[in-house]
């Protein structure tokens, strides 16, 4: 008798198990109901842009040479130094050439020679002037020989002294030994040494920058602009700048230059564009700093929105999917005005409070 119930509980046992499987495979073949997310139509403002990248820099940038050639014998800067129109920024030793050696040497000697002759000449006719001898204007070709002939001699050796030293007897303090800064503003680069060799600045000769001094209280924006939305742009525009070594804080600034030539970079046809930086920002902004440019074309403010994403296409209508009862949707054309690509502007068709369907494959972004 209990083997006889303990069989007919396993029977009830499988048979349990076999109905709770077939039950668990049916359910699971079941498709659930698609659920759409929907969104809502919200006021916001749109601002249409595009976005040029380039960097910071200085207006006014002056690079600082020597107007002689020879070693640098002192500097007096180093980099972000803050220096006035004037300053001394270093002194140059000056090598003297040898050729050039040579001939002031060669020229002080013949002016020394003639020198010589004609205050020999002076003199001996000085004494015959002062007995009355001769006549005073034959003396005066004497006195006006010798004079010149001094002039001659001084004047050679001042070009000597300027050869080894840079600076002659009558020019006082003045040397072109010293460097001077020609604009007040911030020392941004020293690319020499004290013991380096440099090369003056001449016609044929760009020269050995010593430093460069620029003025950091006018900044500027210089980027490039594609062809393809230079045609969009124009002077005057504002500009919305935010740089990469500057986090959570924006610069306003304003388009003052386009390039009527564009220049090809990477296969690309590019256009420099310049901006003038707002001054109301007081973060100190350093040169080279790399920057983004967000250029506004059009704005409005507080107007109806949704996500472009939701829009849908019926030929050359627009429209979407507003829902009328749960998860039930109709078409409804709708008329569209600005949109920056995420978000588009409602003139017609819907209206705050209405659902939207949001498309399986469209994405929402912040």
């Amino acid at each position: 008798m209990i083997k006889k119930i303990r069989n007919i509980i396993l029977i009830v046992g499988f048979l349990s198990l076999i109905i709770w499987t077939f039950y668990f495979l049916f359910e699971k073949s079941q498709t659930p109901p698609e659920v759409f997310k929907t969104v809502t139509p919200f006021d916001t403002s749109i601002i249409k842009k595009t976005v040029a990248t380039g960097s910071v820099t200085p207006r006014k940038e002056v690079n600082m040479k020597s107007q002689v050639s020879g070693i640098i014998e002192k500097l007096y800067i180093i980099a972000g130094q803050q220096v006035k129109q004037g300053d001394v920024i270093a002194k140059i030793k000056i090598i003297p050439n040898m050729l050039n050696l040579a001939n002031a040497e060669n020229r002080i000697s013949a002016a020394q020679i003639n020198y010589d002759n004609s205050k020999i000449e002076y003199d001996r006719n000085k004494v015959l002037f002062d007995q009355n001898v001769i006549s005073k204007s034959d003396f005066q070709n004497f006195e006006l020989r010798l004079k010149s002939n001094q002039t001659e001699l001084e004047a050679a050796q001042n070009q000597l002294q300027i050869i080894k030293e840079g600076v002659s007897k009558t020019s006082g303090s003045t040397s072109n030994t010293f460097v001077k800064s020609t604009i007040t503003g911030m020392v941004l680069d020293v690319p020499v040494k004290e013991g380096g060799q440099v090369i003056e600045s001449n016609t044929f000769n760009e020269g050995t920058t010593i430093c460069s001094v620029a003025n950091m209280g006018e900044m500027i924006f210089e980027g490039k602009l594609d062809e393809s939305e230079v045609g969009k742009v124009q002077t005057n525009m504002d500009i919305v700048l935010t740089i990469g070594a500057i986090d959570k804080e924006s610069f306003n600034a304003k388009l003052e230059y386009i390039a009527p030539k564009g220049v090809t970079e990477n296969g690309a046809i590019q256009f420099l564009i310049r901006a003038s930086i707002s001054k109301d920002n007081s973060a100190f902004l350093r040169a080279g700093y790399s920057a983004n440019a967000d250029i506004i074309l059009a704005k409005k403010e507080n107007v109806l929105a949704i996500p472009e994403s939701v829009l849908q296409f019926e030929k050359e209508k627009t429209f979407v999917e507003v829902e009328t009862t749960n998860q039930k949707f109709e078409k409804r054309f709708i008329k569209t005005g600005l949109s920056d690509g995420i978000n588009i502007e409602i003139l017609e068709g819907v209206k705050k409070g209405d659902k939207i369907k949001l498309p399986q494959l469209a994405t929402i972004k912040n």
